[in-house]
């Protein structure tokens, strides 16, 4: 009797440690960890995501798995569309044949897919199984998947993005170069009507060029009253002076046939 107490006694005992052994087994078993989005909307025609990411307390192995099933609404009939261990094994037969593709990378935790081609056929709920023994995973995360077709409301709202993001800062620029041509434009009409005030080195170029004419035009008339002195045959000066509008003054020859026969007197 005593044998079979302590015996009992002893077992007692290692109650405490089989519990804790069995704690720290069900951590073990649920320490990989997989996320998944609840709902992904998607447009016929263009490619989606299923996103898929995990979180281990293994190193990535050989041994690692990847599932994603997929079930058509309304029906318990789930089909695999693609299988990963080392090496990527999308589906070649059913719904989805050749066009599941591989996105994902499982060293930096992602187990995502992309769907080429979704048509409305394609609604239904995906999910995402993930294994990376000795982490293991039995609660699986499920994506439910809609497909509809653009409408033109959506149509509608790309066309208004890409005006606002190329048509509009374009004609926001032509209006500011508008702006400044008008401005200048006006500037020069208000000058010429109040008259423009010209400035000092304008001014100075003036005051030389009208101080050239000037010794110009006295140089040319006393040549002309020296002729005429010493001419008296000369029915007109020879030199005279007259003013051009944008040359200033020029000295001019008037000859006649008396001013010939005085210039080269016959012996």
């Amino acid at each position: 009797m005593q044998q079979s107490g302590a015996a009992g006694s002893h077992g007692c005992a290692l109650c405490p440690l089989l519990g804790v052994l069995f704690f720290q087994g069900i951590y073990i078993v649920l320490s990989l960890e997989i996320k998944a989005d609840a709902h992904v909307r998607g447009y016929v025609g263009e490619n989606i995501k299923l996103k898929c990411t995990f979180k281990s307390t293994s190193s990535v192995t050989d041994k690692l798995t990847i599932d994603w099933t997929y079930r058509p609404p309304s029906s318990s009939r789930t089909e695999s569309i693609f299988h990963y261990q080392s090496f990527q094994y999308p589906t070649t037969a059913g719904t989805f044949r050749d066009r599941i593709s591989w996105v994902g990378d499982v060293y930096k935790g992602d187990a995502s897919i992309s769907i080429s081609n979704p048509t409305i056929k394609d609604n239904g709920t995906f999910s995402c199984a993930v294994k990376n023994p000795p982490d293991v995973h039995h609660n699986i995360p499920v994506t439910e998947l809609t497909v509809t077709e653009r409408g033109f409301g959506t149509m509608l709202s790309s066309v208004a993005l890409l005006s606002i993001l190329v048509f509009i800062p374009s004609a926001v620029v032509v209006v500011l170069l508008l702006v400044r041509m008008g401005r200048k434009s006006a500037g020069l009409k208000k000058r010429s009507r109040s008259g423009y005030k010209k400035s000092s080195i304008e001014v100075s170029d003036d005051t030389d060029q009208e101080e050239e004419n000037d010794c110009m035009a006295k140089l040319c008339v006393r040549c002309a009253e020296c002729l005429v002195q010493e001419g008296d045959g000369i029915e007109q000066p020879l030199l005279t002076h007259r003013e051009h509008p944008e040359r200033g003054v020029s000295c001019a020859a008037n000859v006649t046939l008396g001013d010939l026969d005085w210039l080269d007197p016959k012996p």
